[in-house]
């Protein structure tokens, strides 16, 4: 069995609601992160998208947006998830131009040489995946000059406004006070951060743009956002999920009464390259 062709993985559990709520209710990518990755793409005269835990499709979809795409490849472990996905990228590239695989990141490939990606990116998604084994998989498709994009802000969990706390501790109350991961456990830190992973791999030249980011939440948005997260979706409250969602409205109103829910945060970009490449 060679290396392009690597029995896939089983698939884990799905952590983050029906693909309804989260293309309604995740922030999609910042526009200035759009631009700065399109104009990463720009010399590249048909460029290529390889989108690893796509979600919804938003990565590809706030590129289109300022960038022809050649084609597009997403990928993702849920098959809802990547029905959405397609859903919203055939209409605008066709199907000769989207390419869906649903599974683990790192079994994806091998591609045809009209679809070796020139950018990969991994937004909020990084984290859960085989880090090592995803580097080594895009080292392998990859067209020569590519990028890897690792690129997130800051969750609900991580924030810190008085909001976010008291939203943290109402979280806290029903499921305990570690972070979960999905029915499946805790969230547990790496011990290497993404810059030590990258350097590790063959994408190991590494430069960091950071995108400020102002966001206004309603308690109505909050909630629905909640419904998509690992740390507070719905399945880990079982019959108390009702109780939970009321006591959290009663927060969120309590403090927008004396304020705006507003969450600052910074949308990192890393983008990464191998170190022969002159981009």
């Amino acid at each position: 069995m060679t290396e392009d062709h690597v029995a896939p993985s089983p698939l884990p559990p799905d952590r983050f609601g029906t693909a309804r709520a989260y293309a309604r209710h995740r922030p999609g990518v910042p526009p200035e992160a759009a631009g700065f990755l399109a104009s990463a793409l720009a010399p590249v005269a048909a460029p290529v998208l390889l989108d690893l835990g796509t979600g919804t499709g938003q990565v590809p979809l706030s590129l289109l947006e300022s960038l022809p795409l050649a084609h597009v490849s997403v990928v993702d472990t849920s098959p809802e998830r990547m029905g959405a996905a397609l859903g919203a990228l055939l209409p605008e590239l066709g199907a000769p131009r989207v390419t869906g695989f649903v599974g683990r990141a790192e079994d994806f490939g091998p591609v045809a040489p009209d679809r070796r990606p020139h950018l990969i990116t991994c937004c909020r998604s990084f984290h859960w995946m085989d880090r090592p084994a995803v580097l080594a998989m895009a080292d392998r498709v990859a067209a020569p000059g590519a990028a890897f994009a690792v690129m997130g802000d800051q969750s609900l969990w991580t924030q810190d406004a008085d909001w976010t706390r008291a939203l943290r501790g109402l979280v806290q109350s029903y499921l305990g006070p570690v972070r979960r991961a999905g029915t499946g456990g805790v969230y547990v830190e790496s011990s290497r951060s993404f810059d030590e992973v990258l350097a590790a791999s063959a994408f190991s030249r590494v430069s960091v743009h950071a995108f400020p980011v102002t966001r206004v939440w309603t308690p109505e948005g909050v909630l629905g956002h909640l419904t998509t997260t690992s740390f507070a979706g719905p399945a880990l409250f079982g019959e108390r999920h009702a109780a939970f969602e009321d006591d959290a409205h009663r927060l969120l109103r309590a403090h927008a009464a004396l304020g705006p829910l507003t969450e600052e945060s910074v949308f990192a970009v890393r983008l990464a390259r191998r170190p022969g490449d002159l981009a």
